[in-house]
């Protein structure tokens, strides 16, 4: 059966649908349109996938759909692309009323999510994520943008979707490397909110592994329910919303060092979690023993452990100019207990320190 939560943000509240075979329900996709005119904003290899259903969707809904195909990747997450999506909706008469449907993974969210946003200051968007990574972190909570070469998601705005179409099928056709990355994010969920959750991944990484759509239900309703409650008491990132980047710190230094692309957004913070709870060790918050178990978590989920072996002045660089911070002072995650973050700042020595820790292991 399908589950159905709310994001609550007073006039701005949506639901969060998560289920099988969402995508070929007329009636489900139809209710969140204004007009009479759709956009499917997807990319080449989700488009031969999943496009006609909603598309066919969509039309039985009464709608007129126009299809707008981006190159796939990170790389291309920038100006010149987020260009192509206005080309499209300006050739086709798109007006206020006019309804996007994000079809996709992260980036195809966060792009076409951007467009809305800026499109005639703001259009109806709805997210319906193909990937993990995407149904349990970037398809809720409205941050929307795009890439430049000095910083990832430097350029964006908060935009919240009027809905968020989750079909749980689409998880299986992800190779199995998307996969992981997406579980990455689900471990994030746990470590920084929910202890109990994060004994469930462990009791279940054979199932997760394999992509049991029970297992999966779970993981993606737990996560968004995770994350809702987050959004909800901090929609702009002023205060807790800042927990959700445990890792990421490190995680965007990672990807902007390797080029985006090489290694995907959840290998990354993936990887930047490992970084993250060696921090925490380091600060006193978490025991040896505690690092290790999530270490053993993330790399049961077929994730790198191990950072790039770059100077620490590389990753210093990097973490400089990532949007999290401020005045030149870079604010880390941090876990006070399995299940507990904190926004820290830390003298540079104690990241040299624990970033050098990864040379001699």
């Amino acid at each position: 059966m399908m589950k159905n939560l709310q994001v609550n943000l007073v006039d701005r509240s949506y639901p969060i649908y998560i289920g099988e075979n969402l995508l070929q329900d007329s009636n489900l996709l139809g209710k969140h349109v204004k007009g009479n005119l759709s956009f499917i904003i997807t990319n080449p290899t989700i488009e031969s996938l999943y496009a006609h259903q909603v598309e066919s969707s969509l039309i039985k809904a009464g709608q007129k759909v126009i299809r707008i195909i981006l190159p796939d990747g990170e790389t291309f997450k920038n100006w010149e692309t987020l260009q192509l999506i206005f080309d499209g909706l300006l050739k086709a008469g798109a007006d206020r009323k006019s309804t996007i449907f994000a079809l996709g993974g992260g980036v195809i969210g966060d792009m076409a999510g951007f467009a809305a946003a800026s499109f005639m200051r703001g259009i109806s968007f709805v997210q319906i994520p193909t990937t993990l990574l995407s149904q349990v972190d970037s398809s809720v909570g409205g941050k929307t943008g795009i890439n430049h070469p000095l910083g990832k998601n430097m350029i964006g705005a908060f935009h919240q979707p009027v809905a968020v179409i989750t079909d749980l099928l689409t998880l299986k056709t992800l190779p199995p490397k998307e996969l992981a990355a997406g579980l990455a994010e689900v471990v994030k969920h746990g470590a920084i909110a929910d202890a109990e959750f994060l004994n469930w991944i462990e009791a279940h990484i054979q199932e997760l592994n394999a992509c049991d759509i029970s297992a999966m239900e779970h993981a993606v309703l737990r996560s968004c329910e995770i994350k809702s409650a987050v959004v909800a008491a901090d929609e702009k990132e002023t205060g807790i919303r800042a927990h959700l980047n445990f890792g990421h710190t490190f995680g965007h230094a990672i990807e902007a060092g390797m080029g985006y692309g090489n290694w995907l957004h959840g290998e990354a913070v993936g990887c930047g979690m490992v970084i993250a709870s060696r921090l925490s060790e380091q600060l006193g918050y978490i025991s040896s023993k505690d690092v290790a178990r999530l270490t053993q978590i993330i790399s049961s989920l077929h994730l790198a452990i191990t950072p790039p072996p770059w100077p620490v002045s590389k990753y210093m660089d990097l973490m400089s100019h990532d949007k999290k911070a401020e005045l030149g002072t870079i604010k880390y995650i941090v876990l006070k207990s399995l299940g507990q973050a904190s926004v820290q700042q830390v003298p540079d020595h104690v990241i040299h320190d624990v970033l050098r820790s990864f040379d001699a292991a």
